[in-house]
């Protein structure tokens, strides 16, 4: 258990590198955050705060980053967003329920703290969109202020508003697979939009979070595939508004796959006109030149979950069909990091003026 003591030290202002904090450290997302944090070569002076519900350590919580110190690392019972500030703590991420970071977040912003949230309580534009997550505001012209500034936390398509943004929206899982897929081809004119756009996503289980249900529990996973959320799941919105699709010509599809993490989305769409595989190529080629953190499969070769998980990378490949404009994309990442956690840690790389890789190769 921690002590008074550890607690008033670990609030104790730093000198040094960037300091950051992290509240939500219980949930998968937060292990994985955690760890990241904790070996990036930039934050080796200044040790991350970590905030829980009540004050304990981060072994208890995360046993497997017992090794990483041999000081047990105290987690603090929530203090107050001046008290952080004070122990010269810059960034704060929230990996936290979206209810509680649409509560927190303008109190965090007015105590002069930068936000990473990896909830969706921030992602969205259109209110519209956003009514998937039910959020209730105490003050709705504040939080509507917020959402217009709030930046859509893919650092491939928003390097530099992240760069100088006080709220970025860390993106979902889901959604990061689709849009790094889809945008190249949607942002040149390519693709027939009228056709239609067919995503066949599945994920493992751990995207579902920590907090055990009917559906993720071994009975129902293990030996099963599942579709689920059909015409409802919360991350369609992000595809439509970052990809700039209409809501009708996308089909998005999730599915439960019985292993604890990764996803591969299967993408069906037509082009607006006959394309060889070389030129197709190398729109994803230039579309992602200079962001590392994203992998284009030769034509022909297709990613696979195997290749990506425990990396922070997206794998992008693609087949065309003999008539040059059938196309079938496959995009795979890890969902706890390229898909949470890892990105997160990109987009405080981006705000701290670093290389959007550093502390994940």
């Amino acid at each position: 258990m921690t002590t008074a003591t550890e607690v008033k030290t670990e609030l104790t202002a730093t000198t040094g590198g960037v300091r950051t904090a992290l509240a939500g450290v219980s949930g998968y997302a937060g292990g994985e955050l955690a760890r990241l944090l904790l070996k990036h070569p930039r934050l080796q002076e200044t040790r991350p705060i970590f905030i829980g519900r009540e004050a304990t350590t981060l072994s208890e919580l995360q046993p497997h980053l017992y090794a990483i110190d041999e000081q047990e690392l105290p987690v603090v019972p929530y203090p107050t967003w001046s008290e952080l500030k004070a122990a010269g703590v810059e960034i704060i991420f929230l990996a936290t329920p979206h209810e509680q970071s649409r509560e927190w977040v303008p109190q965090i912003l007015n105590a002069g703290l930068r936000v990473v949230d990896l909830s969706g309580a921030w992602r969205l534009k259109s209110a519209s969109n956003r009514a998937v997550y039910k959020l209730h505001d105490a003050d709705a012209e504040l939080a509507a202020k917020l959402d217009a500034e709030a930046v859509f936390g893919c650092p491939e398509l928003h390097h530099d508003a992240i760069r100088n943004a006080r709220l970025v929206a860390n993106p979902g899982c889901y959604a990061t697979s689709i849009i790094l897929a889809l945008r190249p081809l949607v942002a040149a004119g390519l693709v027939d939009i009228e056709h239609g756009i067919v995503c066949d996503a599945k994920s493992g289980v751990s995207g579902a979070g920590k907090a055990p249900t009917a559906k993720t529990h071994f009975m129902h996973a293990a030996d099963n595939l599942s579709a689920y959320a059909v015409f409802g799941h919360r991350h369609t919105g992000e595809v439509l508004e970052q990809v700039g699709l209409p809501a009708e010509a996308l089909q998005f599809t999730p599915h439960l796959l019985p292993i604890p993490r990764g996803i591969l989305s299967t993408i069906y769409l037509r082009l607006k006109s006959r394309m060889d595989k070389a030129a197709v190529e190398q729109v994803f080629r230039e579309f992602y030149a200079g962001h590392p953190l994203v992998r284009i499969f030769k034509a022909g070769s297709l990613p696979q979950i195997q290749y990506i998980v425990r990396t922070n990378y997206c794998d992008l490949g693609f087949e065309l069909a003999a008539d040059g404009r059938r196309m079938v994309l496959v995009s795979c990442l890890d969902n706890l990091l390229k898909g949470a956690a890892g990105q997160a840690v990109e987009n405080m790389n981006v705000m701290c003026g670093w290389k959007e890789e550093e502390g994940l190769l």
